[in-house]
Parts: C-alpha cells; structure tokens; sequence
C-alpha cells in the first residue's frame, strides 16, 4: 500500500502598512482582481490594531503575539529612563521577543523577509533578510547573510528602503518616488522567492502609508484642503490598483497551493488638524518653561528650557499623544507625590478630554493608561496616552503656534492620521467561500505558528484566526 505523501506547507504574507478595510473591501473593489480573487476563498475583515495605531509598535505586536506594554515598545520613540532626556528611537534590538520566523527557524522552516518594520541592524535568520525603512541607506549593513546585499544592489544599485522627506508639497516628485520604491521592493521580494527555498516568505509595503500620508486630501471629499479637480484626485486609487498588479506577479509564480495572508498594522483616516498640547499644559500651568519661545518661531520641545521644580506634566507629540508626570521619587526633579499620582492622572486626563475642537465644540478624544489597556509595562511607558477627536485631530509637541488649534502638522504636509482599524485576508487553496469576520492584531502570530503547526516558546495574547 502506497503512503501519499504530505503537501508541503507553505505561506507568503504581504503585509500593506495603514491600510484600513473600507478602501481594500469596498471603495477600491472594482480596480484590485487579484485582491478579490483571493478574498473569494479566505476568512477577512477588520483587524483591531495595537494601541498606540502606529507602525512601531504594531508590526512588532502582530509578529511577536504580544502587546506594546509587553515589548516595552511605546512609539517609534521611546523613553529610555525615568529622566529628561530626550526620547529615543527604536529599532530591531528594542525587540526581546521572538517573532514568528524565530519560532519557525527553530523548526527548520525557511524563511524569506524583506521591509519589515524593526528588521534593522538585521540578525541571523533560517533564510534570508532585507531590512525595513529604518535603515539609513545602502551604505550599512541591511541583509542577512550578509552577502545578500551584494546580490541585491548587483540587481538594483539603487535600492530604497523609503520615501526620503515624504512630507512634501512637491506631490509629483513624491508618487513617483512612491512607484519606484515600490517596483523596487516587489522585484526583489518576487526574485528571493524565485531563486531561495523557503516555507514562509514576508514583505511589507511601506508605500501604502506614504502616499495616504501625501494624498488623502484628493481622495477624500470631507478632508478640509480636499481638492476635487486635481489631476492627484485618484492618486491613491491608482497606486493601490499597481499595487495589486504587483501583488497577481506574486501569486503566478508561486503556485496555487501556497496559502496568502494580506495584512496590514493599522488603517488611515483623514487629519483635521493638530493640537498643540505642551502649549495646552503651559497654559493650564501644568508645563513651567524658563524662557518661552516667541510665538511664530516653532521650537521643538528637546529645545526649550524647562523649569522642572514647577512642571508637572509634558508631552510628545505625534499621531497620538504621550503624556509624562514629574513625579517625586521616581523623576529627579518630580514635584508629584506618589500618593497623589491617581488623582493627578484623573484630574489631568478629565481635563484633556474636555479640550475642544477650533470652534469649541467637543471631540471624542480617548485617553488610556498603559497599566490599565496591556498585559504588563516594560520599559519606561508613558502616564498618559491620547487619540484626539477620535483621531482625527494629532498631538502637536513643539511650542510657538499662534493658537492652541493648528492647521498644519509641525513635520510637514500630512494629510491624514492612522485609525485603529486595520484589515486582514487568510487565503487558503482549499476553502470554499469567503467569511468575513473582525479579528485582533495579537490574533496573527498565533495564526501564522498554527498555520505550520508550531509551538510558541511562550504563551500569546491572541488565538490563531483558522
């Protein structure tokens, strides 16, 4: 009697940054075949990011199983002591967990990534690794092994990791930038998995962030700078529309009985406006500056002289807000008494949600404490997070704006904010039908280990989506 050998398990993930569900499963429909080829045979929907809904921590959350507070990951910068210093970024080594090619290279699985947000320096794989957009440029080291780079850059010596200065009113400079990086990326995604042997290959692509960032004021009519005639009007529209073409290149060459997962870390939704916090706390008396800067001469908050003996709270700012307490014993200047740290965070939270909108009117802006939303909190978390005007409105850090409500972002032209909504699509060969359900960023690693029936080293927040 003749054992039928077992089909080798296999599975390519191409992750999307800041894609929300309703433009993949619905506005864009008609214009993505291959996206809706897919989506007739998968489980898909609404997948709830991390809080914060940022690209760091939320890949690394989807990848590893575990929350922000559990990674000691806060932002893109983080807190590296109970002092001042300036906040500092994070990059591969701030992650102390294994992720998912971890867990399947200790089972001999081999893997291929590519763009992956915290790959940078890169560290040994099962495989192969090209690393994320935080790398600086070719000139480092960004591959693993790290011969890789050479085969890389014979290809494509001018391979990009990101859009430069993707904050720009040079739009037409931007979404050609934007293709490039692109084709760029997928060429040499679709060579590794052509010529390398792998059991689970992974990309990320960074360009859906950037160009929503560059052009949601043409795509969306309620934006308040939207501009119905111009010629970027179905600037995103079509850039998704190559995408998806890109993405038809990749499934004709690996065959019909790899299993796809899309995903993306968290979605977009058009920005209002900012509010300019630390002045907020200054005026409220929370924040004690030394010398204030004069208004009209924008100073990042590094820059300012505080008074820390008067100064109770300060922020950073960002898609979101991180608020810290001065408090006695724990900052070395804290004025706050520990006993008094939870009247403090009530009182201060109260009064942030109360701030308005330009016109006075209220916002839903949520506030959280880290201890109360994760697992635990490792690292130096924030007191204090906030979404405002449920996220239609940023965090503005920097001082010297005219009035507490800007119209602009202290970075750069941006036209659009992340929302807490991302979106998933499970492709396997054998289903029959589409479900569409909604399901957690934490649910994806244990979905991926499941997928090749592995064990996690340790326990994960979420529960496999199959």
């Amino acid at each position: 009697m003749r054992l039928l050998k077992r089909q080798r398990q296999r599975m390519l993930v191409i992750g999307l940054d800041c894609v929300p569900p309703d433009l993949i499963f619905d506005a864009f429909t008609p214009y993505l075949p291959n996206i809706n080829r897919l989506r007739e045979r998968s489980i898909y929907g609404t997948l709830t990011s991390s809080i914060p809904c940022i690209t760091i921590p939320a890949w690394s959350s989807m990848l590893t199983g575990h929350d922000a507070g559990q990674l000691g990951i806060y932002g893109f910068r983080n807190r590296p002591a109970y002092d001042y210093q300036a906040l500092q970024a994070v990059d591969a080594r701030a992650v102390q967990v294994p992720r998912v090619w971890d867990e399947l290279g200790k089972h001999g699985k081999r893997v291929i990534l590519l763009g992956i947000p915290q790959t940078y320096p890169p560290s040994p794989v099962n495989g192969d690794l090209v690393t994320d957009f935080l790398t600086p440029s070719t000139a480092v080291a960004f591959t693993y092994p790290a011969i890789l780079k050479q085969e890389i850059l014979q290809r494509t010596p001018d391979y990009g990791f990101d859009v430069r200065g993707f904050r720009t009113d040079d739009k037409a400079r931007l979404l050609q930038q934007l293709y490039d990086l692109t084709e760029v990326q997928f060429d040499t995604f679709h060579h590794l998995i052509q010529t390398r042997d792998w059991d689970f290959a992974m990309m990320v692509n960074i360009g859906t962030d950037r160009i929503h960032h560059g052009f949601w004021r043409y795509h969306d009519p309620k934006h308040r700078l939207h501009e119905s005639e111009s010629i970027f009007t179905h600037a995103i529209r079509d850039y998704y529309q190559r995408v998806d073409h890109l993405i038809g290149k990749l499934l004709a060459s690996i065959g019909e009985e790899v299993s796809v997962l899309l995903v993306s870390d968290h979605g977009a939704k058009r920005m209002d406006g900012g509010i300019a916090l630390n002045q907020w706390l200054i005026e409220q008396g929370w924040l004690v500056l030394h010398n204030p800067p004069p208004t009209g001469t924008l100073t990042p908050f590094d820059e300012l002289a505080v008074d820390w003996s008067k100064t109770r709270a300060w922020a950073a700012g960002g898609y979101y807000a991180r608020v810290f307490l001065n408090v006695a014993e724990r900052e070395p200047n804290g004025v706050i008494l520990p006993a008094d740290y939870e009247r403090v965070c009530n009182e201060l939270s109260d009064a942030i949600r109360a701030i308005p909108d330009a016109h006075g009117q209220p916002i839903p802006t949520q506030v959280f404490r880290p201890q109360f939303i994760y697992a635990e909190t490792k690292g130096v978390p924030p007191d204090l997070m906030v979404y405002f005007g449920d996220l239609h409105w940023r965090a503005i850090g920097s001082l010297g704006h005219p009035n507490l409500h800007t119209l602009s972002n202290d970075t750069g032209p941006d036209d659009a904010n992340h929302s807490q909504e991302g979106m998933f699509l499970l492709h396997a060969p054998q289903r029959k039908g589409a479900v569409n359900r909604t399901a957690s960023i934490l649910d994806i690693a244990p979905t991926i280990l499941d997928f090749f029936n592995v064990k996690p080293t340790g326990r994960l927040r979420g529960k496999s989506i199959r």
